[in-house]
């Protein structure tokens, strides 16, 4: 008999992609908080796109890593 749990990911990887979609929110939330003209400030120029460019990160590995279960 066949698993009926044939997800495509494990529980490690679906929670480190909610854990890399909630640093793209803080990210983007952060540079939307800036109150500099245009987003000019330290939050919408360095801050923000960093957290989002983790974020990201976050996600490539959550995609790539295997869980020891599919091993």
């Amino acid at each position: 008999m066949e698993d009926k749990n044939n997800f495509a990911f494990g529980r490690k990887n679906y929670l480190l992609m909610f854990l890399g979609l909630a640093f793209l929110a803080v990210g983007f939330f952060t540079m939307s908080l800036d109150s500099e003209p245009y987003g000019l400030g330290f939050l919408g120029l360095t801050l923000g796109p960093i957290l989002v460019f983790i974020g990201f990160i976050i996600e490539f590995f959550a995609i790539m890593v295997k869980d020891r279960k599919d091993v």
